[in-house]
C-alpha cells in the first residue's frame, strides 16, 4: 500500500516537473486530423487568398443572380441629359460582366491574348505630316464588314459621302488590328457610318519617317488627321473615340482647342487622366507590377521595331533594361520630348486639367476596378463641372474589357459609345453644336501665349519653332496622291507639308538641336522675333507703344530731374540765378 502511494506520488512530481510544450502539443492535435482535412484547408487557404488577391467578385455576381451593376452617370447639364444622356438605354441600364470572367484581371487578360474580334476588312491611306511623320490611317464602312477575313486592302479609298465618320485612336502600342478596335469598328460600321482608326506613328506596320514619336500628350497628330478628315467631308458629322493613352490623348486635344474643334462629338474610354497619380499606382502593389513589366516590354518592343531611328536619340542600352513604364520613359519618351525629368512629362502628357475646356459632347466611361488606370485619377469634379461632359462608371470591367455574356463575345462599352453617338447624331442638341460652331469666331494661327513660340521645352517634341504655322483646324488641306514603293498605298500630304516640302530637308528641327549650350537658347527668341515682323509689320512697333504708355509715370519724374539739372548747369541758368 505505501509503496504503491508512494510510487504515484514520485509519478505525479514527474509529470508536473515536465510538462509538455504548447508546440508539441498543437503538433500532436495536428497529427490526428486525416491528411485530406488538412490539404482541403490549406486549398481553402489560398482560394480566399487569389480570390482577393486577383479582384474576384464571383459572389457578389451571384448573390444578385448575374444582374450586374447599374451604371452611375455623372452629368450637369439638363439640357444635354434631357436632350441626349436621358435616352442612352444602354447608359441607364446596368453591366453584367462575363460570369467566368469575373475579376477585373481575368478581363483585361482575356482581352490581351485571348480576346476574339468579329472579321473586318480596312483599306488603308498614308497621311503625310509637316515634319515628315506618316500615319496609317485604316478605313472601315458599312460595305466592308462582310468580308470573311480580316486584311488590309490598300488599292481604294473611302468615297466623298455624306454620312457620319467616326475617328478611333487605339491605344498604348495598340493598333487597328487590336481586339478591341475591331469590335468597336465593326460594330459602328454596321450603323452605316464610316470608321478610320488613326494609327499611332510606327505602329500599324508603318515604319518611323521621322524623328517624332508619338506619347501620352502629343496631340499633333490627331489634330492634323481631324483637320484632313473634316476638309476632305466638311458636311459630314465627325466624332472621334479613343481608348486608354488615345482617350487621354483625345481629351488633352479637346481641351487645347476647346470650340475650334470641327466634332459634333467624342468618347473617352478607360483614359488614365492624371499620369503621375497612375505613376504612382501601377508601382505600389504587386498585382499591377505584372501590367507595368507587360506594358514595359510591349514599349520595349516598338523601341526594337525602329531600333535604326531611336538608337542614336535616346540612351538605346538603358531601354533594352527598362523593367517599367517609367523606366522607358526616363530613357526614351523624355529626352525624344526634352523633359527634364520623367514627372515633368507626365504632368504635360496629364489630360485632367483640360477638361474644363472641352467644348463639345463628350462620354467618359471608366470601371472602378480597373488594374492599369486607377479611379484615384478620375476627375470627378471637372466632369461634374463641365456642361458638356458625362460620365459614366461601372464597378466592374477592367481595362478595356467589359466583356458581357456567357460567350463574351460582346464589349459593353462598345455598346454604349455606339448608342451614345446614334442617339446625339439624330437629337436635336448636334444641331445647337453646328450652329456654335458656324458663330464662333476663329482663333488667331498666331498668339503670344502659344507656347511653341515663347518657351524652348514648354511643348516638348510637339512643333519646331522656326515652323512657319497655319492653324489647323481652320485649314484647307489637300489630297495628293503619289506613289509608295514600299506598301503601294495612297499617300495623303498635309497641305502645308506640299508647300513647304522643298524646304523641310534644309531647316533644323528644334528637337534635333540637343547642344547644352547656353546661347543656345537665343535662337528661338530669335526665330520668334522674326516671325513677329514677318507677321506685322506693325507689332514692333504697337509693342513700343505700348511700353513708353506703361512706363511713363516712371520716366517722367527721371527725365524732368535730368533736365532741371542740366539747365542748372549752363552759364545762363548761373546768370539767372
Amino acid at each position: 500500500m505505501d509503496s504503491s502511494g508512494s510510487g504515484s506520488g514520485s509519478g505525479s512530481v514527474s509529470d508536473t516537473s515536465n510538462p509538455l510544450s504548447p508546440y508539441q502539443l498543437l503538433f500532436t492535435a495536428l497529427s490526428l486530423i486525416p491528411l485530406s482535412h488538412l490539404l482541403a484547408a490549406l486549398l481553402l487557404i489560398f482560394l480566399v487568398f487569389l480570390y482577393n488577391f486577383f479582384e474576384i467578385h464571383f459572389l457578389h455576381d451571384f448573390i444578385r443572380a448575374f444582374r450586374g451593376d447599374r451604371v452611375c452617370i455623372t452629368a450637369s447639364d439638363p439640357d444635354f441629359y434631357q436632350s441626349v444622356v436621358s435616352k442612352c438605354r444602354i447608359l441607364h441600364g446596368r453591366y453584367s460582366p462575363t460570369p467566368w470572367l469575373c475579376s477585373p484581371h481575368l478581363q483585361t487578360i482575356f482581352l490581351s491574348i485571348f480576346g476574339s474580334s468579329p472579321p473586318v476588312s480596312y483599306k488603308r491611306q498614308l497621311f503625310r505630316v509637316p515634319d515628315g511623320g506618316t500615319i496609317a490611317l485604316d478605313w472601315l464602312r458599312s460595305s466592308d464588314v462582310k468580308y470573311a477575313a480580316f486584311g488590309v486592302n490598300v488599292n481604294t479609298t473611302p468615297g466623298n459621302e455624306k454620312t457620319p465618320t467616326v475617328i478611333v485612336i487605339p491605344g498604348l502600342t495598340s493598333d487597328s488590328s487590336a481586339a478591341y478596335i475591331k469590335h468597336l469598328a465593326f460594330r459602328i460600321s454596321k450603323r452605316g457610318w464610316n470608321v478610320v482608326v488613326s494609327n499611332h506613328r510606327g505602329l500599324g506596320g508603318i515604319s518611323l519617317t521621322s524623328e517624332r514619336v508619338y506619347n501620352a500628350g502629343w496631340t499633333e497628330d490627331i489634330r492634323r488627321v481631324v483637320g484632313h478628315i473634316h476638309s476632305q467631308h466638311p458636311e459630314a458629322p465627325l466624332f472621334v473615340v479613343g481608348t486608354s493613352i488615345g482617350a487621354n490623348v483625345l481629351v488633352k486635344y479637346l481641351g487645347e482647342d476647346g470650340a475650334n474643334v470641327p466634332i459634333s462629338g467624342a468618347a473617352a474610354i478607360c483614359s488614365p487622366w492624371d499620369l503621375l497619380i497612375c505613376d504612382r499606382f501601377i508601382n505600389r502593389r504587386l498585382v499591377q507590377s505584372f501590367y507595368n513589366k507587360a506594358l514595359a516590354i510591349g514599349l520595349q518592343g516598338f523601341a526594337l521595331l525602329h531600333r535604326s531611328n531611336l538608337s542614336q536619340l535616346t540612351e538605346w542600352e538603358s531601354i533594352k533594361k527598362s523593367r517599367s513604364i517609367r523606366d522607358f520613359d526616363n530613357y526614351a519618351t523624355r529626352i525624344l520630348g526634352n523633359f527634364e525629368t520623367v514627372d515633368e512629362f507626365y504632368r504635360h502628357a496629364t489630360s485632367a486639367t483640360h477638361v474644363g475646356n472641352v467644348a463639345v459632347p463628350l462620354l467618359c466611361i471608366s470601371a472602378l476596378d480597373d488594374p492599369v488606370c486607377t479611379k484615384e485619377a478620375i476627375p470627378w469634379d471637372e466632369c461634374r463641372a463641365n456642361r458638356n461632359v458625362v460620365l459614366a462608371t461601372t464597378p466592374h470591367g477592367g481595362h478595356l474589357g467589359f466583356y458581357e455574356g456567357i460567350t463574351a463575345n460582346s464589349l459593353w462599352w462598345a455598346r454604349a459609345v455606339d448608342e451614345f453617338l446614334g442617339v446625339l447624331h439624330s437629337s436635336s442638341y448636334i444641331d445647337v453644336i453646328k450652329q456654335m460652331r458656324k458663330t464662333r469666331t476663329p482663333t488667331p494661327s498666331f498668339s503670344i501665349d502659344q507656347g511653341p513660340y515663347v518657351s524652348v521645352l514648354e511643348d516638348g517634341m510637339v512643333t519646331a519653332v522656326g515652323d512657319e504655322q497655319t492653324d489647323d483646324t481652320m485649314q484647307d488641306l489637300s489630297n495628293q496622291e503619289m506613289a509608295n514603293v514600299s506598301t503601294s498605298a495612297e499617300v495623303i500630304l498635309d497641305k502645308e507639308e506640299a508647300d513647304h516640302v522643298g524646304k523641310k530637308n534644309d531647316q533644323p528641327e528644334r528637337y534635333e538641336e540637343k547642344d547644352p549650350n547656353p546661347t543656345q537658347a537665343t535662337t528661338p527668341a530669335r526665330k520668334c522675333t522674326d516671325c513677329l515682323t514677318r507677321r506685322s509689320g506693325r507689332s514692333f512697333w504697337l509693342l513700343a507703344y505700348i511700353a513708353i504708355i506703361t512706363s511713363w509715370p516712371m520716366v517722367r519724374p527721371a527725365l524732368s530731374l535730368l533736365f532741371k539739372k542740366y539747365k542748372n548747369l549752363m552759364p545762363g541758368g548761373s546768370r539767372k540765378r
